[in-house]
């Protein structure tokens, strides 16, 4: 019997207020969203709608806030903000926070649904997602780089499949 892996921090609440780094892959790390040329990510239609979808996460939750992110040809880096002063669900009147795990689940599932529309079937997201939380300044501004630079790295990334091939 397979046992799953917790991906989540044991009794942390990722409905509270913070910052979190974000990675998301495709299934078998297929390259769905375009290609890496001289160090600059050029996106497909299905990378354009993955865009969409996370800027659309920002515009459809007001406690949200994406800082940097990155869409690479077979995964996906983002910096989320998670404001927790509009309320916690009690107050009617305010929105109810939604989990970082629920942010990601609506983000895959609108971003796979218009990717299937598009025609793209075989497209799929890996299950689940990995999270840092990040809790320093200097954790935050080391992430902030490491996406920045993630497509001049790509030669070199461990998500990429032509990079496994040369070792």
């Amino acid at each position: 019997m397979n046992v799953r892996k917790l991906n989540r921090l044991k009794d942390y609440d990722y409905s509270h207020g913070g910052c979190y780094f974000v990675t998301i892959c495709t299934k078998y790390r297929i390259d769905h969203f375009g290609e890496i040329v001289d160090g600059e990510m050029i996106l497909n239609e299905n990378g354009k709608i993955v865009n969409q979808q996370w800027l659309w996460i920002g515009e459809q939750y007001n406690y949200v806030f994406l800082d940097r992110f990155v869409i690479m040809p077979n995964h996906f880096h983002g910096i989320l903000i998670i404001i927790n002063d509009v309320g916690n669900g009690r107050d009617r009147s305010l929105p109810k926070i939604k989990s970082l795990s629920s942010l990601i689940g609506a983000f895959k599932t609108t971003s796979s649904k218009m990717i299937h529309q598009m025609g793209n079937n075989e497209f799929s997201w890996q299950k689940s997602f990995y999270d840092h939380i990040i809790r320093t300044e200097k954790d935050f501004y080391n992430i902030q780089e490491y996406i920045q630079n993630n497509p001049m790295q790509w030669e070199w990334d461990e998500e990429n499949i032509l990079c496994l091939e040369k070792i």
